[in-house]
């Protein structure tokens, strides 16, 4: 039996529950204090919180290396292409500024570009700086310490 199984058991009912608490504060930042970046690090703690629990190799199977270095280039890109894409679709006939939403939606009388260019771009951030959280944890908690524990 370990000797941690209130410690596993707690983590694995908060874990779930941080998760979703990320996602309102990612979904919920459109209208209210939250978005990406603050959901990012929470879903980051998540992960993190079950590395320490259960350990880093529990941790880099559940959420490999590779895919956080994927989702860090791919947060930064799908950011990026939303900007773009507003560039090349036409607003009313008339050039558009980089990352200018109206371009996104052709109802422009409700603004539906604004909330989708929002999301998007909020959710490049969200990818982005959970993969980058993730990837200096796993080189902080992966690498070997200089001084043995009997010298301390």
């Amino acid at each position: 039996m370990s000797p941690h199984i209130i410690l596993r058991v707690v983590s694995k009912l908060l874990i779930p529950m941080i998760v979703i608490f990320g996602f309102y504060v990612q979904f919920h930042g459109d209208f209210g204090p939250g978005g990406g970046f603050q959901a990012g690090v929470i879903i980051a703690v998540a992960v993190i919180l079950y590395a320490l629990i259960f350990g880093i190799d529990e941790a880099k199977k559940a959420v490999p290396p590779k895919l956080v270095q994927w989702g860090s280039a791919a947060g930064v890109l799908l950011y990026a292409a939303v900007g773009l894409a507003t560039l090349v679709m036409p607003f009313a006939g008339e050039a558009v500024n980089f990352l200018d939403y109206d371009a996104l939606h052709p109802d422009q009388s409700h603004h539906a570009g604004q909330h989708y260019g929002i999301l998007l771009v909020e959710l490049g951030v969200l990818i982005t700086v959970t993969s980058v959280m993730l990837a200096i944890f796993y080189a902080f908690a992966g690498r070997v310490p200089d001084i043995p524990d009997e010298e301390w």
